[in-house]
């Protein structure tokens, strides 16, 4: 079986959980003897006749994937990666000037303005005319409609995108998930943990809101500990929050693998509180090490951590957060608590339930007419 991933093209450049999920799944089908290539939107002069399928990621990026569909004539599945921005872009407490722009547009509009000003100031080229004159949400219906199985990685999301767009679709969940062979804990480790020492792993941005945690934690005796970088757009909100951060916060742009995993053993509690989270990839790596997860409302998370030791937060208030963080610190866990998760949500599941997928729509594939 010889399988073509094609995501966006600012996927190693501007790293991201579909970064992380692409590479993953790709070794485990590996694995699994299946061949697979991977390829950005905007690589040309693809021969798509070596392969037997397209996988597509991202969704809410019609605009790369409407070329790469016309020119393939292959079946192809699409991991949908589904995120709403409504309730970031909408809320009154986030103050930018690009969420004034963008408020009084739905949400169609917004990621329409968003994928034109990506073109200019980002150089990201608009490879298909078709995304110009459709607009966004013509541009996902017209992939939806051709593609051959939807890829979400929770019920949840399948659910806002039949919601969204009218339909019910051909899909399989195929889950999100950490590596519970190097991301891993023992009950002696989670003995070990520091209670005032929180983590919030994942890129600076405002979606991510790690801005609301700074101000939750100020003035406080928790030390918290930001990993991640900021993305080319979001250098401002970066630099908002340094300014606000007092002296138990630490900004670490990047870490190797081993020294990540060091600090969440060493941390008793994780937080995500995203405005919308498919899934929080770092929350399940924290998970799998023995942390107290503190999770955001918004999106599928709630597919996913189910746990005694999952904690919720309101993320557009800094005395919930901080309150939740306050739980969690002060839980006592257990391994067999998140014995379930680490069960479900490893790579060898994820790439196993994407390999069946393939197999289902090879096979029905096989059995279609063939179209003049």
């Amino acid at each position: 079986m010889n399988i073509l991933f094609i995501s966006r093209a600012t996927l190693y450049e501007v790293k991201g959980g579909d970064t992380i999920q692409i590479i993953k799944t790709a070794e485990e089908l590996k694995k699994l003897g299946v061949n697979v290539d991977i390829v950005l939107t905007n690589t040309r002069n693809i021969n798509y006749s070596q392969y037997d399928l397209v996988h597509f990621f991202n969704l809410i990026r019609p605009s790369d994937i409407i070329y790469h569909i016309d020119q393939c004539k292959l079946p192809f599945v699409v991991s949908s990666i589904y995120l709403l921005y409504d309730d970031f872009e909408n809320n009154d407490s986030v103050k930018s000037l690009k969420n004034l722009i963008l408020k009084p547009l739905n949400a169609a509009q917004r990621e329409y303005v968003k994928v034109i000003a990506r073109s200019i100031i980002n150089k990201e080229r608009i490879v298909s005319l078709k995304y110009i004159f459709w607009g966004h949400k013509k541009s996902i219906q017209y992939i939806l409609n051709k593609t051959s199985l939807l890829l979400p990685n929770s019920e949840n999301e399948y659910r806002r995108l039949k919601k969204d767009f009218h339909q019910a679709l051909a899909y399989r969940v195929i889950p999100n998930a950490a590596d519970p062979t190097f991301f891993n804990c023992t009950q002696e480790d989670i003995g070990k943990k520091q209670e005032n020492m929180v983590m919030c792993v994942g890129r600076i941005e405002g979606r991510k809101n790690q801005l609301n945690i700074i101000r939750a934690l100020k003035n406080t005796n928790y030390q918290l500990y930001l990993v991640g970088k900021a993305a080319p757009n979001h250098q401002q909100y970066l630099a908002d929050c340094k300014r606000e951060a007092g002296d138990n916060v630490h900004f670490l742009d990047f870490i190797d693998k081993q020294t990540l995993k060091d600090l969440y053993l060493k941390s008793k509690v994780h937080i995500l509180p995203s405005w919308f989270e498919t899934t929080g990839l770092s929350t399940l790596e924290a998970l799998f090490c023995g942390c107290n997860v503190v999770i955001t409302k918004y999106g599928d998370t709630l597919d996913y951590f189910k746990s005694k030791n999952t904690f919720i937060c309101e993320p557009d208030n800094p005395a919930s957060i901080l309150e939740s963080i306050k739980l969690a610190s002060a839980f006592e866990n257990k391994i067999e608590y998140f014995a379930e998760e680490l069960k479900a949500f490893c790579w060898s599941n994820t790439g196993l339930q994407t390999y069946k997928a393939y197999q289902n729509v090879l096979q029905i594939e096989k059995i279609k007419p063939i179209k003049n």
